[in-house]
């Protein structure tokens, strides 16, 4: 595979005298777009689909004007993966950091990206998400201080899943009674452009469909790869899916896994990379293979039965035509329900040589049940039999300006009856609503033990990544069953566990993660699936809040904030 890899003992300098601001002018509004070839509503940024990308380099300051051209939705956007140290208005979680910005306004997020990685941005308001609100957001290592792998040249592959139906529709189904489930996708996208109706591998498929056939302009059309042969190139991967877990492969090529949510790793080699919603990864490809021919880069969905077609797209030797398909079928894509291939794939993941160990032990820890659950015949997600519902008032502003109305002050659960049977439908199903939160002292470190369980109905239990604002954790480990307290911490890997900020929790099991408190605010952790988060499955954290520093009024214009702010700055 070549030398690829600088081994590198001294943690990266992540801030410079030369750290730039860049600064940046959108507007978000929808356009018709074709996005699988099929025209549909988009939601863009000036124009674009998906969003710009942001480069940047560690220790620049980003700053976005955003306005909202939507003439009836609120809007954020959240820098998934930016820890936002200092900053934690700037996050952009509706209701829990920001006020959604109302149409016709423009509100500036402000912040430092202080180490390099592959990020990506996306909406935080309803599902937005699900609507093409997302583009990449890729930070390069700071001015002066050398990139620890070794590539000729760099891609940027942003993995979606897109629907025919539109998104208010969506909502308006599981907020139902009875729920109307989503379904599948109809596509899944690469870089915005998807095939619904016609194939690039027509010819090696057994199915109906037609061979693709592009004109210019078409928003649909695949973008290839164009390489060179005997070159390493570097493959940034994030996954904004809604719903779908993928499966990534490149014809005939290993791809070396470099990097997972913006942390370098241990490098390994593999066939095929699992990438969930919310994860970010960096792999590295060599072209190796024959020059004369074409390869077929295939993306297909993992975790769920898959009712979607294969995503394809083309990597092209520049010493063969460009239009030369290649000579035999796409890879397959493993079996959506071989879990424990899955989970094998989660467990070569460790952390490169010289990053952060985790603290030894824990001051405080929760262990959070997830269960399908009914209130008043609505099915909702719950995290230790409560549903969250954000409030009006931003929490960010509540424990800022001690607001004791804004949200129940009361924490939520910190376990779960350790005699409930994970691996069948509840006894009991109905559930409770609530936006309590949990709060932490500043700078202690904190475990966090996802349990997950059977559904309301079936023999069923769903895979979700959850993800976690404004920090890493370590993942310490993985599980079978039920968490077993006092045991299972046994088999904590605790001398080179991954740093992430998304985590997957596979059927009837557990997942293990420790953080530090050290990044003052209030932070979303949640499964990153656009309909389990809007029907409840969430939780809150807030830390260190007698540190939390000043936040601009604008981001705290609603709710009781409101009133507070005016009767403030009145005085």
């Amino acid at each position: 595979m070549g030398v690829w890899w600088i081994v590198v003992v001294a943690a990266v300098l992540t801030h410079t005298a030369s750290a730039t601001v860049r600064e940046y002018d959108w507007e978000v509004e929808y356009k018709f777009w074709q996005p699988d070839c099929k025209e549909g509503a988009v939601m863009t940024i000036n124009g674009q689909f998906p969003g710009p990308t942001i480069k940047a380099v560690a220790g620049d300051t980003i700053v976005v004007h955003l306005t909202n051209k939507l003439t009836t939705e609120g809007l954020v956007i959240h820098w998934h993966g930016i820890r936002q140290l200092g900053s934690p208005w700037a996050d952009g979680a509706a209701g829990v950091t920001q006020c959604a910005i109302n149409p016709g306004e423009t509100f500036t997020y402000k912040f430092t990206v202080e180490k390099p990685g592959t990020h990506f941005y996306h909406g935080h308001y309803g599902m937005q998400r699900s609507a093409g609100l997302y583009g990449s957001l890729i930070v390069d290592v700071a001015k002066g201080q050398r990139e620890r792998l070794r590539y000729d040249g760099e891609f940027n592959l942003l993995l979606s899943d897109w629907w025919h139906e539109p998104i208010p529709s969506q909502e308006l189904g599981l907020s139902s009674k009875p729920m109307r489930w989503i379904g599948e996708a109809q596509s899944i996208l690469i870089n915005g452009r998807g095939q619904f109706n016609c194939s690039l591998a027509a010819q090696f498929s057994n199915t109906s469909l037609p061979m693709c056939t592009f004109k210019e302009g078409d928003q649909c059309a695949p973008q290839k790869l164009n390489v060179e042969p005997n070159k390493t190139y570097r493959i940034r991967l994030a996954s904004t899916t809604a719903l779908a877990s993928l499966n990534l492969a490149v014809q005939g090529h290993k791809l070396v896994v470099v990097e997972a949510d913006g942390n370098y790793i241990t490098p390994f080699i593999t066939d095929d990379i699992d990438i969930y919603s919310g994860e970010s990864y960096s792999v590295l490809l060599t072209t190796d293979q024959d020059p004369s021919q074409n390869y077929y880069i295939s993306v297909g969905v993992r975790g769920r039965k898959p009712n979607t077609t294969q995503a394809l797209s083309i990597l092209n030797y520049v010493t063969a035509p460009a239009s030369k398909l290649p000579s035999s079928p796409p890879p397959v894509t493993p079996r959506w329900d071989d879990f424990e291939r899955s989970k094998n794939f989660s467990k070569k993941i460790f952390s490169a040589m010289g990053s952060p160990s985790p603290p030894k032990k824990y001051r405080k820890r929760l262990i959070l049940l997830n269960t399908q659950n009914l209130i008043d015949g609505y099915t909702k997600w719950a995290i230790n039999n409560v549903s969250l519902v954000t409030p009006a008032t931003p929490y960010l502003g509540s424990v800022k300006y001690n607001l004791k109305l804004g949200f129940n002050r009361k924490s939520p659960p910190r376990s779960y009856r350790m005699d409930y049977d994970i691996m069948n439908p509840p006894p009991f199903p109905n559930t409770t609503t609530g936006n309590g939160i949990y709060v932490f002292p500043f700078n202690v470190t904190v475990d966090v033990i996802i349990q997950n369980a059977n559904v309301l109905k079936g023999v069923v239990s769903e895979i979700h990544p959850w993800h976690l604002h404004g920090h890493d954790f370590w993942v310490l480990g993985y599980g079978d069953g039920k968490f077993k307290p006092g045991i299972d911490e046994k088999t904590y890997n605790l001398k080179n566990p991954p740093l992430r900020n998304t985590a997957i929790l596979y059927p009837y099991g557990w997942t293990a993660l420790r953080f530090v408190t050290d990044n003052p605010g209030v932070w979303f952790f949640h499964c990153h699936i656009e309909p389990h988060l809007h029907m409840g499955m969430g939780v809150v954290f807030a830390e260190g809040l007698n540190r939390i520093g000043k936040i601009p009024d604008e981001a705290l214009g609603c709710g009781l904030t409101k009133q507070f702010l005016m009767n403030r700055n009145h005085n």
